[in-house]
């Protein structure tokens, strides 16, 4: 086995199952919790409170520029929106066509879009992907990325979406058109015998990968090397990682949540992570 490339430290704050973690326009952490809690604090640890609750059970979650956090709720299959004090309201549930089934992952674009991962059900490739515009009318975008819908991101140049799907496995890539139509997916790797669930770039165009299983974080270079970053194979501190994240007054720290521990990890990287995008809407 090879020596790991991080070295993970935990913020001291016991969480439940945190599946999300994100990081703030207001230099926060936040998380969420499989009942509905909605955490932040600050990367130290302190400042620490559960403000807010869904009432069912928060998934991914992104912000706009005045802190609102959007959170996926499973158990709602809705996306709810989280105001700073910790009122909440269902954002989005689908469409008059379509309802949300497995509202998975949300991520902002500069123009207010949130796309959101739908996964529907393991094995059976029928995920897909929404666009909720500003104000929160939804519709079906893509349905070329289907394999357990689950995490992604904007890549560096804000013009398309980097989509995990969890089953085959495989890390794929769907432009945003200029008439905001979703172009021809691509495969960006294949991961084999793994379950990838998180993604996040850095600003030179590496893309950071976390494996639900097998405990796994990888960085995918520009050269198209896939890199072993941290191998937990005794779940130590990763434990089913899912979410990622780049924070810090840097934006140099990693933050990885892991569904089936308690905890958020934190790893200093080298490079600065991507950031994403805060809309005022």
């Amino acid at each position: 086995m090879s020596e790991n490339i991080l070295s993970l430290s935990v913020i001291d704050h016991m969480l439940d199952h945190p599946e999300a973690v994100a990081w703030g326009p207001d230099g926060k952490v936040y998380a969420g919790g499989e009942a509905g809690q909605v955490y932040r604090f600050n990367l130290d640890g302190s400042d620490f409170e559960e403000y807010g609750h869904t009432g069912g059970f928060v998934l991914g979650m992104a912000h706009d520029a005045a802190g609102n956090v959007y959170a996926c709720d499973q158990a709602l299959r809705a996306v709810v929106k989280v105001t700073p004090d910790g009122a909440t309201s269902t954002y989005s549930s689908g469409s008059s066509q379509q309802a949300m089934r497995v509202p998975n992952y949300p991520v902002f674009d500069a123009a207010g879009n949130l796309y959101v991962s739908d996964s529907g059900e393991w094995g059976k490739g029928d995920g897909f992907i929404w666009r909720v515009k500003p104000g929160g009318e939804s519709e079906v975008w893509d349905q070329q990325a289907t394999g357990f819908t689950n995490g992604m991101c904007l890549g560096p140049d804000g013009k398309s979406l980097y989509v995990v799907e969890s089953t085959p496995p495989l890390i794929s890539k769907i432009p945003i058109n200029a008439d905001g139509s979703a172009g021809k997916r691509s495969v960006v790797v294949e991961l084999p015998r793994n379950v990838p669930d998180g993604v996040a770039f850095d600003v030179e165009g590496n893309l950071y990968i976390s494996l639900y299983n097998p405990n796994i974080i990888y960085r995918y270079t520009t050269g198209g090397e896939l890199q072993v970053l941290y191998d937990d194979w005794e779940q130590l501190i990763l434990i089913a990682p899912t979410n990622i994240a780049f924070g810090g007054s840097d934006m140099k720290t990693l933050l990885i949540a892991s569904l089936c521990g308690w905890n958020i990890a934190t790893a200093q990287i080298d490079v600065a992570g991507l950031p994403v995008q805060y809309p005022a809407l």
